[in-house]
């Protein structure tokens, strides 16, 4: 896995507001709970409202409050259709599809749309 799609799976994690181990995160993610502790450091050196240490945990101190993302409905039903159909078995771009797909739903709650599976 590399380093931004592990980084955006420990925030995904940790927005959930409870108190995770490296440990817990390592497995998680496929990596050792070393290389956790320097990507928390670089969570926190760009800003992410983390707060931890090694041995105890890792927490985001405030919610994660993303820009809004202003998407028509029309646009959102297009990129949404698009993301389905090269999502689907047999593409070589599938496995990123369902990955951008899934940011997608995460980003937007409020539009409804669902994960197939």
């Amino acid at each position: 896995m590399k380093r931004d799609a592990r980084l955006y799976d420990i925030v995904q994690a940790l927005r959930d507001g409870r108190l995770h181990t490296a440990a817990e995160l390592a497995r998680l993610t496929g990596v050792s709970t070393r290389t956790i502790w320097r990507d928390m450091e670089i969570l926190a050196a760009s800003g992410m409202p983390v707060t931890g240490e090694r041995g105890l945990g890792y927490i985001l101190r405030s919610p994660l409050v993303l820009p809004p993302t202003m998407l028509t409905p029309d646009e959102l039903d297009a990129l949404v259709e698009g993301l389905r159909h090269v999502g689907q078995e047999g593409n070589p771009r599938a496995k990123a599809a369902r990955s951008l797909l899934y940011k997608v739903v995460t980003l937007l709650p409020q539009s409804g749309i669902e994960m197939d599976d």
